[in-house]
């Protein structure tokens, strides 16, 4: 006598695309934790400010928060 073979149903899974995102009332945070800087205008050159060697992302950083609180670029 032969077995029995098992037949097993396969449940689809559909994605649920349909799903909502909370919106939120709240406004939106100024940039840079409130710090808006504005370049426009400005005749320097990025070699001006960084310099002709390649440097660091952290120097860059320290570089360009000097350049700004230098020449009064931020709104504080």
């Amino acid at each position: 006598m032969a077995a029995k073979k098992k037949t097993t149903t396969k449940k689809k899974t559909t994605s649920n695309s349909t799903k909502k995102t909370k919106t939120s009332t709240k406004t939106k945070k100024p940039a840079f934790g409130g710090y808006a800087i504005n370049f426009a205008g400005r005749k320097e050159t990025v070699e001006q400010v960084f310099g002709k060697k390649p440097i660091a992302p952290s120097e860059m950083t320290k570089k360009i928060w000097a350049f700004v609180k230098s020449n009064d670029l931020s709104n504080r």
